[in-house]
């Protein structure tokens, strides 16, 4: 079964290949946008979900749920783009750091 990176490598390796005619730091740059562009959709099926779009789209929790899991692939594919070999101890790393605090928390 593939794991969550062994996918986002896979999607890499299919992005790169659209992208490969723009260079390597335009396609870095280009990933980190996406990734706020998902955050946007999600944003903008939240204010549909509370009736605060003008377009009158009606939105559901599953709309918000499913661009924000899109803003997280999104994401794993920019720290794929910007280091394919390290990716995936960088993700490890950081989310041990920035989770630290609440494994203390219902710890200690």
């Amino acid at each position: 079964m593939d794991t969550l990176w062994d996918n986002i490598e896979k999607l890499s390796a299919v992005c790169r290949a659209a992208g490969a005619h723009l260079p390597d730091e335009e396609l870095k740059a280009l990933q980190v946008g996406k990734v706020a562009e998902d955050v946007g959709e999600a944003m903008h099926a939240l204010h549909g979900l509370k009736g605060l779009t003008t377009c009158g789209d009606d939105h559901a929790w599953s709309e918000v749920q499913n661009d924000l899991v899109g803003a997280v692939i999104a994401a794993l594919l920019a720290m794929h783009y910007i280091d394919p070999a390290g990716a995936r101890a960088t993700f490890d790393e950081i989310l041990n750091r920035r989770t630290g605090r609440g494994r203390v928390v219902t710890t200690g």
